[in-house]
């Protein structure tokens, strides 16, 4: 296809807001404050911004001139650069492949969750009554409702990976709804995305300043922003925390997916690039702070009621126990009486030091929790014990869906861009592509609401794309900077923009970007190594809890599979190429 037949955005601002509803996802909502948790609140945003200004921005800006310049999706933009790296765009989409399959999985627990915000009691905010209606189910009393609803209620999940029955039909519902509005969203390629963008990548921003203020207003809620701030300095020191960060720059800005690629092929060719990727990465970047102030604002919350309840029933114990009058014993000094009981009581003390508990504000804002555990557990915990919780359950959970249909737009662009640049796809219409790529992907994606296939969707999430990401940029900045050079790359550069990159853009690409590239790649390989047998999170429904298991050989085979597949797309096309023309050169008269 030429450039002229080629569609493009009616402005740059549909860009922009594009690049920002794809880079700003879910992962900024639950992943980033996790880690902020994890490497010492504060100390964590000094090696996160370090990383930003070493890897993020200079392989963003990277994508989008490599994109801009060729005006092909990934596989055809590497192709043109050389017939041997195509399976550099073709490991894109693989990857892109993979990531659709189970993302829009998280769309649907969104959409159930939203459509059970419709109620007078919220579903997780108390635990169900048993078959025999004579009292809780005995699983929800031992876990908590919150996490009972979720992973009984909303995955019906198994008590392993290898235990399956059946598909859950209302996720398979929701899935299909999920799967609906994705492709009435990208219906007629960049004209459809570039409407939709307005709203998928603003509201978001709406939803999070309401629950600031909301947020601001709880009771103990600065208990959790102080917490986020109070520097751990000592956590600089630990490599781990430098590794975490630069990642988790390298995966937010959704750098590898060929999604950037596909994005700036429908730019006019003079568009300015290169400020549209310095303000789309500060956006993402301060996003994930401001999300995270907004998340520990609810976390402290959260975990303050935790704290009080604990010594609610502490206070209550010593009261039944020692038969004290009902305001002698404060929420203030219920520590005071505790060591004052232990010395005057020893003997009655001691027969009820067992059904003490330990509580401990410190302890309940240290609980670190992750991904879906944050997402779809501590925050339904936090908004139930909100005035009107179904309205503030409505408004999280509609910013959920919308942070992931964002991100959605951008991994399906990432498909159907190359795939639309193959002369035999590219007589498809529009409309007729990408229903077969939303097809496809549905069909696939309905494992993942079998009783097992929130396994399978771990598995996904934690072995789909990582490694092969970072080998997908890694080649990326090789290639531009070693075997395209740099020279070139400058000057296609200043072709479009009038000026050629300065020497911050030149010293990244070179030598900085894929130093810490290849870094981080090794130590994913030495980690996975010296991991063993991969484990996972398995429910079980008579502890009412989480217990750590071993993958099956199956598992494990499949894990091994996940790992390959994408990589081995970049051997595999180059041999192809290679057999093919020699095969040409063969058959060619002499």
């Amino acid at each position: 296809m030429g450039k002229e037949a080629r569609p493009n955005w009616d402005n740059p601002v549909q860009f922009l807001l594009a690049c920002v509803s794809y880079a700003v996802g879910l992962g900024n909502v639950w992943r980033f404050p996790y880690l902020c948790q994890m490497h010492g609140g504060g100390g964590f945003l000094i090696p996160y911004l370090i990383m930003l200004v070493l890897e993020g921005i200079p392989l963003f800006y990277l994508e989008l001139a490599i994109g801009q310049k060729m005006s092909l999706g990934s596989i055809g933009a590497w192709t043109a650069i050389s017939p041997y790296l195509g399976g550099i765009g073709l490991a894109s989409v693989v990857t892109s492949l993979y990531l659709c399959l189970y993302y829009n999985i998280i769309n649907a627990w969104s959409f159930w969750y939203l459509f059970h915000s419709f109620q007078p009691v919220l579903p997780w905010a108390e635990c169900p009554l048993n078959a025999n209606r004579t009292g809780p189910v005995e699983e929800c009393e031992k876990a908590t409702a919150t996490q009972y609803f979720f992973y009984r209620e909303t995955l019906n999940i198994s008590s392993s990976i290898e235990e399956n029955g059946g598909v859950h039909t209302g996720q398979a519902l929701c899935l299909l709804l999920a799967w609906g509005i994705t492709y009435l969203f990208i219906v007629r390629g960049v004209k459809s995305t570039g409407k939709v963008v307005y709203f998928t990548a603003l509201f978001p921003y709406v939803v999070l300043f309401i629950y600031l203020i909301r947020g601001f207003t709880l009771h103990g809620a600065f208990n959790g922003v102080a917490y986020m701030f109070t520097p751990k300095l000592d956590q600089l020191a630990n490599p781990t925390t430098w590794i975490n960060a630069a990642t988790q720059i390298f995966f937010s800005l959704g750098l590898g997916f060929g999604t950037l690629i596909a994005f700036a092929s429908y730019n006019h060719y003079n568009n300015n690039f290169e400020r549209q990727a310095i303000v789309v990465s500060v956006i993402n970047c301060g996003t994930s702070i401001f999300a995270s102030i907004v998340t520990f604002s609810i976390y402290g919350f959260k975990a303050t009621v935790n704290y009080e309840n604990c010594l609610e029933r502490t206070r209550l114990l010593l009261l039944n126990t020692f038969n004290l009058a009902e305001d002698s014993v404060a929420m203030d000094n219920v520590f005071e009486w505790i060591e004052k009981l232990n010395t005057t009581f020893p003997e009655q003390f001691d027969e009820i030091a067992n059904k003490l508990e330990v509580c401990d504000l410190e302890s309940e804002l240290n609980t670190a929790v992750e991904g879906t555990g944050l997402a779809f557990i501590v925050y339904s915990e936090a908004i139930q014990n909100m005035p009107v919780s179904q309205l503030w359950s409505v408004l999280y959970f509609f910013m959920l869906l919308l942070l992931g249909m964002g991100s959605m737009l951008g991994n399906i662009t990432a498909i159907t861009t190359p795939l639309r640049d193959f002369k035999v796809l590219s007589r498809f219409s529009d409309e007729l592509l990408n229903g077969l790529v939303c097809v496809f992907c549905l069909l696939l994606g309905l494992g993942f609401t079998t009783t097992s296939g929130n396994y399978w969707f771990t598995m996904f999430n934690d072995y789909g794309a990582n490694f092969s990401l970072l080998f997908i940029v890694l080649l990326e900045v090789l290639t531009v900077s070693y075997i395209y050079g740099l020279k070139r790359f400058e000057k296609d550069i200043e072709d479009m923009l009038g000026h050629r990159p300065n020497w911050y853009w030149k010293i990244m690409w070179a030598a900085v970007s894929p130093l810490l590239l290849i870094t981080l790649f090794i130590v994913y390989i030495v980690n996975y190594i010296r991991g063993g047998t991969p484990t996972y999170q398995a429910w079980s429904r008579e502890l009412g809890t989480s217990v750590v298991m071993e993958y099956p050989l199956s598992g494990q085979l499949f894990i091994g599979l996940l790992l390959v597949s994408s990589v081995s797309c970049v051997p595999l096309s180059a041999l192809y190429v290679c057999c093919r023309n020699r095969k040409r050169r063969a058959a060619s008269p002499e």
